[in-house]
């Protein structure tokens, strides 16, 4: 029943208001109250934590996967080829670990410390620290590695650290969904707030501009498109070198597992390989039992990767993930590479004064 409620309200937040507008007193106060919070890092009533290296936040003003983690990758890939030397910090939702900071390896299993972080440091091995205080992850991750810029993950409404370039993501398919706060929308703060960020990313607009009836500057946004790398066995998340493999060889047909925030555009993908797909859906952070992924028909199956670091675990040989990787505009990186370049000058003459 709870899993039902909750699949209805989120299907209201993408259409026009109904029976949800009951709701209405309750966004606004959302709002508010989300307002207020900001303002109180801004003014200087709340604690804030400022680093020696430039912070570059990766977030978005809904709930719900936006694809913030393949760009998180996209840019530890497009920092070190700039000569940058980046570093992660993470909330590390879902995480079982007590003792924070806490640092993430390959290694890890993505129960102990979180299937986000432990993916992406097994995509690009860069220096990950979780913890719910990200200024203090921010600490411990200087104190350990000679990182030269800091990227916060999911990190916009995480104001008690510091941040000198924000980029928001935002889905380009559903948008702003119907424009409000929780709960009559998707909204953890008001559209307004893209006005104050620096770049917006939108991910898989395919020509379309979700942010039309929104007055957000159209210089600042930049188009993201998740393209498909292959599919592969799991057995290549252990190290095992091995080719991605072709469609046909599934035989056409698979069942796919998908337990992240936008499961549609994952089977959507998978069609666009040819393939014949059995939807299965888990919720986000879903962790898996090795019955969750036997059906009985010999049938492969399919997964996003953040799903395979999870089930490595179980060494079933029909597994496989669907691996992808970001392209974003060149254009981006050079306004990024820029104010980069500002914010670690006006650092280091902060530092010499």
């Amino acid at each position: 029943m709870l899993a039902f409620l909750s699949r209805k309200i989120q299907q209201a937040w993408y259409r026009p208001l109904g029976w949800n507008q009951i709701f209405l007193p309750l966004s606004w106060a959302f709002e508010r109250l989300a307002k207020r919070r900001r303002g109180q890092f801004i003014n200087g009533q709340r604690a804030v934590t400022r680093v020696s290296v430039p912070v570059i936040v990766v977030g978005n003003v809904s709930v719900g996967g936006t694809g913030k983690s393949p760009l998180v990758i996209y840019l530890i890939d497009a920092l070190r080829r700039q000569g940058w030397q980046p570093g992660v910090v993470s909330r590390g939702y879902g995480a079982s670990v007590q003792n924070f900071p806490c640092q993430v390896t390959a290694a890890d299993e993505p129960a102990n410390k979180g299937d986000e972080p432990v993916m992406i440091v097994r995509r690009t091995d860069v220096p990950l620290v979780i913890d719910p205080d990200r200024g203090r992850a921010a600490d411990y991750l200087l104190a350990k590695h000679c990182c030269d810029v800091i990227i916060s993950d999911d990190g916009l409404q995480h104001y008690a650290l510091a941040r000198d370039i924000e980029i928001a993501v935002v889905d380009g398919q559903k948008g702003l969904g119907n424009g409000y706060c929780l709960p009559v929308g998707p909204l953890r703060e008001p559209p307004s707030r893209l006005n104050e960020v620096d770049m917006i990313v939108l991910n898989q607009a395919e020509g379309g501009n979700p942010l039309a009836n929104y007055n957000v500057d159209a210089e600042k946004m930049f188009s993201m498109a998740i393209v498909a790398d292959g599919i592969y066995p799991l057995a290549c998340l252990k190290g095992s070198d091995s080719s991605p493999i072709k469609a046909e060889r599934l035989n056409g047909k698979v069942h796919g597992v998908a337990g992240i925030g936008n499961p549609d555009r994952f089977f959507s993908s998978l069609r666009q390989q040819g393939l014949e797909v059995i939807e299965h859906r888990f919720a986000d952070h879903y962790q898996y039992q090795c019955h969750d992924l036997q059906f009985g028909d010999g049938l492969p199956v399919v997964m996003t990767e953040k799903d395979a670091v999870k089930c490595i675990r179980f060494e079933l040989e029909n597994c496989h993930y669907l691996k992808v990787s970001s392209q974003v505009e060149e254009t981006m990186m050079t306004l990024l590479m820029d104010l980069l370049t500002q914010v670690k000058s006006s650092l280091e003459a902060s530092a010499e004064s």
